[in-house]
Parts: structure tokens; C-alpha cells; sequence
């Protein structure tokens, strides 16, 4: 498992750093570079931590993002997510790196690399609370799933996407782009309704998720949605 956990480390880490540098036209990018080397550090760091404490967690994370089980919708969000996230590099590589149309002043990009670093601290909590955070929406009746409702899940219904936003966020800024910052509302909204499908499956298959909804009434931030 750890074998295909860096294989699949290195691919996406080379398809990101395609995305970036080539429509930036130069590999003279510093900030790029941190992006990536944080994206390496804390992925290879998250995948030995949890192919200790949870390999079957860390088996479903690593499994293929189209499956047998899974909803087709899930299939056309998860692509469209992709496409926009990868438009977005594409974009971001041409405007703050080849044609240098944004200059991000030095304390954004801080904050973006700042967002970055939160967001996978809420996702790695919630991957520590929530051994059935697959990738993808399918019920794992093989491994017995159930609604977790401790942790980050007693705060909002999605932590993760929750913690994504941040990561959404801190991207663009950490790369210097206001134009990727367009692209921001764009995946939160493809997040967002992939979010109400995900609520109506786990309502249908699981009888005490309505209550848990009812509880726990925001389904990414506190006190806003």
C-alpha cells in the first residue's frame, strides 16, 4: 500500500506541476514551488500516519475516484471539480507567473500558505475521526459505515469540504493570482450541491441521519450554511 500510496503522491504531484508551470512558461516560480512542497510534505506525512492507525481508511482514500457503487452524479461532480480545479492552475500559471498581471503583495500569499496549513489540519482531524471519508460517495457496507457524529461532525455535516474551502482559498493566494480567486466560488458551489445529493443518499440508507441533521444544522461553516 505504500508502494501505491507514492506512486499515486508522484503522479498527482507531476499533473499539478504540468498544470502550473507549463502555461507559466518558466519553472522560475518560487511560490509554485512551496504549493507543491507543501503538498508533497503533508500528503506523504498524512499517508504513513494513516497507513498505521487506519490502513483501511487509507486503502478507500487511495482506491480509484470512479467506482462500482457509485452514483453517476457523483461521477459528473467529481469530474467537473477537476476540470475547474485544473482550469484553474492553468489560469492562475498565466497570470501570476508568465504574463504577471496580479502582484500579490508578500503577507497574502503568507496567508494563503497560512490557509493551506489550516485546511489540512481540519481534514487530517477529520480523517482521524472518520474512518468512512472516502473520496468518492458510496455506501462501504463491507466495512460496516455508520454516521459519525463526534468530532469536527458535531460542529457542521461536512467538515472536510469545510476544510477544503480553506485550501481553495489559500491556493490562489499562496500563487500570487487574483484571477484563480474567481474560481474559488465556482468549486465551493460544485462542493455545495454535491453535498445535498451526498445528504439525500445518507438519509435514505441510514434512518437516525435526519435526526443527526436536525442536531447539527450547518453543513460547512458555523452560523452561515
Amino acid at each position: 500500500m505504500l508502494a501505491r500510496l507514492f506512486l499515486q503522491t508522484s503522479v498527482w504531484l507531476a499533473v499539478m506541476a504540468v498544470a502550473l508551470f507549463a502555461p507559466a512558461g518558466t519553472v522560475a516560480w518560487p511560490e509554485a514551488w512551496i504549493f507543491l512542497a507543501i503538498i508533497a510534505g503533508v500528503g506523504a506525512a498524512a499517508g504513513l500516519w494513516f497507513a498505521r492507525h487506519d490502513p483501511g481508511l487509507l486503502r478507500e482514500r487511495l482506491s480509484s475516484p470512479f467506482q462500482v457503487g457509485q452514483p453517476a452524479w457523483d461521477k459528473v461532480f467529481l469530474s467537473l471539480f477537476f476540470a475547474l480545479y485544473l482550469a484553474s492552475c492553468v489560469v492562475m500559471g498565466l497570470d501570476a507567473a508568465r504574463w504577471r498581471t496580479t502582484v500579490m503583495p508578500v503577507w497574502a500569499e503568507a496567508v494563503g500558505a497560512g490557509c493551506i496549513f489550516a485546511s489540512y489540519a481540519i481534514i487530517w482531524r477529520v480523517l482521524a475521526e472518520n474512518s468512512f471519508a472516502a473520496p468518492v460517495v458510496r455506501i462501504q457496507d463491507e466495512r460496516g459505515q455508520r454516521i459519525v457524529t463526534t468530532g469536527p461532525y458535531a460542529v457542521v455535516r461536512h467538515p472536510m469540504y469545510g476544510g477544503a474551502i480553506l485550501f481553495l482559498l489559500g491556493t490562489p493566494l499562496l500563487l500570487g493570482s487574483s484571477y484563480g480567486l474567481v474560481f474559488v466560488p465556482l468549486l465551493v458551489v460544485v462542493l455545495a450541491i454535491r453535498s445535498v445529493f451526498e445528504e439525500r443518499m445518507l438519509g435514505e440508507r441510514f434512518p437516525d441521519y435526519a435526526a443527526y441533521a436536525e442536531k447539527v444544522r450547518y453543513r460547512f461553516v458555523p452560523f452561515v450554511w
